[in-house]
């Protein structure tokens, strides 16, 4: 936004499109922290079935413990599941946190 604009938007007053100055696109959309990011588990040899639905179900928000018994399944079978979609910062809490529960965890990958 030009200065003059600024000074009318600080006043409260109406902002025209002249006033907006469009910046050029430094990266393709969802490049940087935006766009969408899996959380995934991998298969491992020392989880259970129970502990892995129960963390899933604790830490995912939305998730049954039934939907986790799914996903463990899918798990067991394929060798890992993506068990959480979304934006960058609450993929990294979920991640750390299925993680210090003792889940085997793939690098967060940008989806």
């Amino acid at each position: 936004m030009s200065e003059p604009g600024r000074r009318a938007a600080a006043k409260g007053e109406r902002v025209s499109d002249a006033d907006v100055i469009e910046l050029p696109r430094t990266g393709d959309p969802g490049a940087g922290v935006g766009g969408n990011w899996r959380v995934i588990v991998l298969n491992d040899d020392h989880n259970t079935f129970t502990h892995v639905a129960n963390t899933l179900a604790r830490y995912i928000p939305g998730m049954t413990v039934d939907q986790g018994f799914a996903i463990a399944d899918r798990i067991h079978n394929s060798g890992q599941a993506v068990v959480w979609s979304g934006a960058k910062e609450p993929a990294e809490l979920y991640w750390e946190q299925l993680n210090d529960a003792g889940l085997t965890m793939a690098p967060l990958e940008r989806g």
